[in-house]
Protein backbone atom coordinates (compact mmCIF):
# COMPACT_ATOMS: atom_id res chain seq x y z
CA UNK A 1 0.00 0.00 0.00
CA UNK A 2 1.62 3.41 -0.72
CA UNK A 3 2.12 5.36 2.24
CA UNK A 4 0.16 8.49 2.55
CA UNK A 5 1.40 11.49 1.08
CA UNK A 6 1.97 15.54 2.44
CA UNK A 7 1.56 18.30 0.03
CA UNK A 8 1.66 21.92 0.75
CA UNK A 9 0.87 24.84 -1.13
CA UNK A 10 2.21 28.73 -0.14
CA UNK A 11 0.06 31.61 -1.50
CA UNK A 12 -3.00 29.78 -1.91
CA UNK A 13 -5.79 31.69 -0.88
CA UNK A 14 -6.73 32.81 -4.16
CA UNK A 15 -5.77 32.84 -8.06
CA UNK A 16 -2.62 30.28 -9.08
CA UNK A 17 -2.17 28.95 -5.32
CA UNK A 18 -5.64 28.24 -4.61
CA UNK A 19 -6.46 26.72 -8.24
CA UNK A 20 -3.07 24.11 -7.33
CA UNK A 21 -4.19 23.17 -4.16
CA UNK A 22 -7.35 22.69 -5.52
CA UNK A 23 -6.10 20.41 -7.71
CA UNK A 24 -3.83 18.57 -5.43
CA UNK A 25 -6.34 17.56 -3.55
CA UNK A 26 -8.81 16.52 -6.62
CA UNK A 27 -5.94 14.32 -7.73
CA UNK A 28 -4.57 12.54 -4.72
CA UNK A 29 -6.07 9.83 -2.56
CA UNK A 30 -7.77 10.02 0.45
CA UNK A 31 -5.10 9.10 2.58
CA UNK A 32 -3.63 12.18 1.38
CA UNK A 33 -3.28 15.67 2.66
CA UNK A 34 -3.04 18.72 1.09
CA UNK A 35 -1.97 21.93 3.64
CA UNK A 36 -3.42 24.99 1.71
CA UNK A 37 -1.36 27.90 3.30
CA UNK A 38 -2.06 31.82 3.35
CA UNK A 39 -1.05 34.79 5.73
CA UNK A 40 -4.99 35.95 6.06
CA UNK A 41 -6.54 33.38 8.73
CA UNK A 42 -9.64 34.23 7.65
CA UNK A 43 -9.24 34.12 4.03
CA UNK A 44 -7.26 30.51 4.26
CA UNK A 45 -10.23 28.95 6.11
CA UNK A 46 -12.38 30.04 3.94
CA UNK A 47 -10.59 28.28 0.51
CA UNK A 48 -9.76 25.32 2.84
CA UNK A 49 -13.33 24.93 3.31
CA UNK A 50 -14.16 25.60 -0.77
CA UNK A 51 -11.68 22.90 -1.56
CA UNK A 52 -12.68 20.80 0.87
CA UNK A 53 -16.39 21.15 -0.08
CA UNK A 54 -16.00 20.82 -4.11
CA UNK A 55 -17.21 17.46 -5.57
CA UNK A 56 -14.04 16.66 -7.41
CA UNK A 57 -11.98 16.71 -3.97
CA UNK A 58 -10.35 13.03 -2.95
CA UNK A 59 -7.95 13.99 -0.08
CA UNK A 60 -8.00 16.17 3.13
CA UNK A 61 -7.89 19.22 3.10
CA UNK A 62 -6.42 21.49 5.96
CA UNK A 63 -6.06 25.79 5.84
CA UNK A 64 -2.64 26.78 7.95
CA UNK A 65 -1.89 29.99 8.32
CA UNK A 66 1.71 30.54 7.03
CA UNK A 67 3.72 33.92 6.08
CA UNK A 68 6.71 32.74 4.09
CA UNK A 69 8.39 36.45 4.98
CA UNK A 70 8.59 34.77 8.80
CA UNK A 71 11.75 32.64 8.24
CA UNK A 72 11.03 31.48 12.19
CA UNK A 73 7.82 30.13 11.47
CA UNK A 74 8.53 28.12 7.61
CA UNK A 75 10.95 26.61 9.32
CA UNK A 76 8.43 25.50 12.15
CA UNK A 77 6.18 24.19 10.04
CA UNK A 78 8.75 22.33 8.51
CA UNK A 79 9.55 20.65 11.70
CA UNK A 80 6.26 19.97 12.75
CA UNK A 81 5.46 18.16 9.66
CA UNK A 82 8.98 16.13 9.65
CA UNK A 83 8.61 15.22 5.70
CA UNK A 84 6.67 16.39 2.65
CA UNK A 85 6.25 14.54 -0.91
CA UNK A 86 5.23 17.94 -2.32
CA UNK A 87 5.90 21.78 -1.85
CA UNK A 88 4.39 24.30 -4.19
CA UNK A 89 6.13 27.69 -3.34
CA UNK A 90 3.65 30.14 -4.76
CA UNK A 91 3.48 33.08 -2.60
CA UNK A 92 4.12 36.48 -4.37
CA UNK A 93 3.00 40.03 -3.08
CA UNK A 94 1.02 42.11 -5.82
CA UNK A 95 2.28 45.17 -7.75
CA UNK A 96 0.35 47.49 -9.32
CA UNK A 97 1.07 49.76 -12.46
CA UNK A 98 0.36 52.72 -10.69
CA UNK A 99 2.74 53.22 -8.06
CA UNK A 100 6.38 53.23 -8.43
CA UNK A 101 7.94 50.26 -8.45
CA UNK A 102 10.82 51.15 -5.62
CA UNK A 103 7.76 52.19 -3.32
CA UNK A 104 6.46 48.35 -3.91
CA UNK A 105 9.92 46.90 -3.46
CA UNK A 106 10.41 46.03 0.59
CA UNK A 107 7.03 43.69 0.63
CA UNK A 108 7.55 42.10 -3.00
CA UNK A 109 10.98 40.97 -2.41
CA UNK A 110 10.45 39.94 1.14
CA UNK A 111 7.40 37.38 -0.23
CA UNK A 112 9.03 36.39 -3.65
CA UNK A 113 12.90 35.99 -2.72
CA UNK A 114 13.23 35.78 1.34
CA UNK A 115 9.53 33.67 1.09
CA UNK A 116 11.32 31.34 -1.73
CA UNK A 117 14.71 31.22 0.32
CA UNK A 118 13.17 30.20 3.62
CA UNK A 119 10.56 27.54 1.95
CA UNK A 120 14.53 26.14 -0.03
CA UNK A 121 15.93 26.19 3.25
CA UNK A 122 13.37 24.45 5.19
CA UNK A 123 11.15 22.16 3.28
CA UNK A 124 14.33 20.94 0.59
CA UNK A 125 15.93 19.42 3.74
CA UNK A 126 12.53 17.28 4.77
CA UNK A 127 11.42 16.57 1.11
CA UNK A 128 10.86 12.89 1.02
CA UNK A 129 12.85 10.70 -1.76
CA UNK A 130 10.49 10.76 -4.57
CA UNK A 131 9.33 14.09 -3.71
CA UNK A 132 9.15 17.42 -5.60
CA UNK A 133 9.79 20.85 -4.76
CA UNK A 134 8.16 23.44 -7.34
CA UNK A 135 9.33 27.34 -6.98
CA UNK A 136 6.06 28.97 -9.38
CA UNK A 137 8.07 31.84 -11.22
CA UNK A 138 8.16 33.19 -14.39
CA UNK A 139 9.85 33.11 -17.95
CA UNK A 140 11.24 36.87 -16.89
CA UNK A 141 13.84 34.60 -14.09
CA UNK A 142 15.69 34.09 -16.99
CA UNK A 143 19.29 35.56 -16.62
CA UNK A 144 19.34 36.88 -20.24
CA UNK A 145 17.08 39.55 -18.94
CA UNK A 146 19.92 41.53 -16.53
CA UNK A 147 22.14 43.43 -17.86
CA UNK A 148 25.18 41.32 -18.41
CA UNK A 149 27.38 43.09 -15.51
CA UNK A 150 24.88 41.54 -13.01
CA UNK A 151 25.16 38.06 -14.49
CA UNK A 152 28.20 36.85 -12.11
CA UNK A 153 25.75 37.95 -9.07
CA UNK A 154 23.16 35.20 -10.06
CA UNK A 155 25.16 32.37 -12.36
CA UNK A 156 26.71 29.45 -10.90
CA UNK A 157 26.56 30.38 -7.07
CA UNK A 158 25.61 29.32 -3.96
CA UNK A 159 22.02 30.30 -2.11
CA UNK A 160 23.57 32.02 0.00
CA UNK A 161 25.61 34.21 -2.54
CA UNK A 162 22.12 34.77 -4.08
CA UNK A 163 20.55 35.96 -0.75
CA UNK A 164 23.45 38.08 -0.82
CA UNK A 165 23.02 40.03 -4.17
CA UNK A 166 19.43 39.88 -3.10
CA UNK A 167 20.19 41.95 -0.22
CA UNK A 168 22.69 44.57 -2.47
CA UNK A 169 19.75 44.61 -4.82
CA UNK A 170 17.47 45.92 -2.14
CA UNK A 171 19.54 48.17 -0.38
CA UNK A 172 20.43 49.86 -4.09
CA UNK A 173 16.41 50.46 -4.49
CA UNK A 174 16.48 52.08 -0.56
CA UNK A 175 19.30 54.26 -1.43
CA UNK A 176 17.77 55.26 -5.36
CA UNK A 177 20.99 54.21 -6.90
CA UNK A 178 19.59 50.57 -8.39
CA UNK A 179 19.03 51.80 -11.99
CA UNK A 180 22.57 53.20 -11.92
CA UNK A 181 23.98 49.90 -10.87
CA UNK A 182 21.98 48.45 -13.93
CA UNK A 183 19.42 46.88 -12.19
CA UNK A 184 15.98 47.50 -14.10
CA UNK A 185 13.22 49.25 -13.23
CA UNK A 186 10.48 47.06 -13.33
CA UNK A 187 11.25 44.83 -10.03
CA UNK A 188 9.38 41.43 -11.00
CA UNK A 189 12.76 40.77 -13.30
CA UNK A 190 15.43 40.99 -10.51
CA UNK A 191 13.13 39.37 -8.76
CA UNK A 192 12.33 36.12 -10.64
CA UNK A 193 15.59 36.06 -11.65
CA UNK A 194 16.83 35.78 -8.13
CA UNK A 195 13.70 32.89 -7.62
CA UNK A 196 15.18 30.64 -10.50
CA UNK A 197 18.96 31.45 -9.44
CA UNK A 198 18.54 30.38 -5.73
CA UNK A 199 16.68 26.96 -7.27
CA UNK A 200 19.37 26.08 -9.60
CA UNK A 201 21.82 26.27 -6.27
CA UNK A 202 19.81 24.26 -4.10
CA UNK A 203 19.53 21.59 -7.20
CA UNK A 204 22.92 21.72 -7.97
CA UNK A 205 24.02 20.77 -4.45
CA UNK A 206 21.60 17.54 -4.46
CA UNK A 207 21.57 16.61 -7.99
CA UNK A 208 22.85 13.00 -7.83
CA UNK A 209 20.80 12.05 -4.76
CA UNK A 210 17.93 13.67 -6.25
CA UNK A 211 18.09 11.60 -9.81
CA UNK A 212 19.05 8.54 -7.68
CA UNK A 213 15.70 8.89 -5.73
CA UNK A 214 13.82 10.54 -8.32
CA UNK A 215 13.22 13.58 -6.34
CA UNK A 216 12.30 16.78 -8.28
CA UNK A 217 13.44 20.81 -7.20
CA UNK A 218 13.26 23.10 -10.45
CA UNK A 219 11.31 26.18 -11.14
CA UNK A 220 8.39 26.80 -12.76
CA UNK A 221 6.64 29.25 -15.18
CA UNK A 222 2.70 28.40 -15.15
CA UNK A 223 2.43 31.35 -18.53
CA UNK A 224 0.08 34.15 -18.77
CA UNK A 225 -2.66 33.87 -16.19
CA UNK A 226 -5.73 35.95 -15.24
CA UNK A 227 -5.67 36.62 -12.01
CA UNK A 228 -6.53 39.94 -10.09
CA UNK A 229 -2.68 40.43 -9.71
CA UNK A 230 -2.37 40.41 -13.44
CA UNK A 231 -5.32 41.95 -14.33
CA UNK A 232 -3.82 45.55 -14.11
CA UNK A 233 -0.50 45.00 -16.53
CA UNK A 234 -2.24 43.34 -19.21
CA UNK A 235 -5.17 44.69 -22.40
CA UNK A 236 -5.33 41.88 -24.05
CA UNK A 237 -6.34 38.54 -22.47
CA UNK A 238 -7.45 36.84 -25.24
CA UNK A 239 -4.21 34.15 -24.38
CA UNK A 240 -4.79 34.09 -20.79
CA UNK A 241 -5.38 30.80 -19.24
CA UNK A 242 -7.93 30.53 -16.16
CA UNK A 243 -5.84 29.62 -13.01
CA UNK A 244 -7.73 26.31 -13.32
CA UNK A 245 -6.07 25.87 -16.53
CA UNK A 246 -2.50 27.47 -15.86
CA UNK A 247 -2.55 24.71 -12.59
CA UNK A 248 -3.00 21.76 -14.99
CA UNK A 249 0.71 21.82 -16.27
CA UNK A 250 2.33 22.45 -12.88
CA UNK A 251 0.43 20.00 -11.34
CA UNK A 252 1.58 17.04 -14.29
CA UNK A 253 4.94 17.96 -13.41
CA UNK A 254 4.69 18.09 -9.89
CA UNK A 255 2.76 14.51 -10.43
CA UNK A 256 4.53 12.87 -13.20
CA UNK A 257 5.68 9.34 -12.28
CA UNK A 258 9.10 9.47 -13.51
CA UNK A 259 11.16 12.72 -12.95
CA UNK A 260 13.32 13.88 -16.34
CA UNK A 261 16.97 14.97 -15.39
CA UNK A 262 16.74 17.41 -17.69
CA UNK A 263 14.05 19.05 -15.61
CA UNK A 264 16.38 19.10 -12.31
CA UNK A 265 17.00 22.36 -11.19
CA UNK A 266 15.63 24.29 -14.17
CA UNK A 267 12.65 26.94 -15.37
CA UNK A 268 10.35 24.18 -16.83
CA UNK A 269 7.22 25.94 -18.78
CA UNK A 270 4.71 23.78 -20.02
CA UNK A 271 6.90 20.57 -19.73
CA UNK A 272 9.69 22.38 -21.16
CA UNK A 273 13.04 23.92 -20.04
CA UNK A 274 13.13 27.51 -20.55
CA UNK A 275 17.45 27.87 -20.99
CA UNK A 276 18.95 29.66 -18.27
CA UNK A 277 20.79 32.48 -20.37
CA UNK A 278 18.12 32.84 -22.74
CA UNK A 279 16.23 36.43 -22.95
CA UNK A 280 17.35 40.06 -23.29
CA UNK A 281 17.60 43.07 -21.11
CA UNK A 282 14.21 44.64 -21.05
CA UNK A 283 13.53 48.43 -20.95
CA UNK A 284 10.49 50.36 -18.84
CA UNK A 285 8.78 50.96 -22.33
CA UNK A 286 9.52 47.25 -23.76
CA UNK A 287 7.60 45.47 -20.68
CA UNK A 288 4.00 45.92 -21.21
CA UNK A 289 4.55 44.45 -25.02
CA UNK A 290 6.74 41.54 -23.33
CA UNK A 291 4.28 40.66 -20.85
CA UNK A 292 1.28 40.73 -23.82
Amino acid sequence: MTAPRTALVTGANQGLGFALAEGLAARLGPRDRVLLTGRDPGRVAEAAARVDQAPTTRSQVIGRVLDVTDAGAVAALAAELGAVDLVLSNAVARLVPDEPQAQQAEEFIAVANDGTHAVLRSFGPVLRPGGRLLVVASSLGTLGHLDPALHPLFDGVSLDQVEQAVQSWRAALRAGTAEELGWPRWINVPSKVAQVAAVRAVAAERRDRDLAEGTLVASVCPGMVDTRASRPWFTDYSQAQTPQQAARAVLDLALAERVDPATHGELVRFGRVVPWRSGSPLTSSSIREFAQ
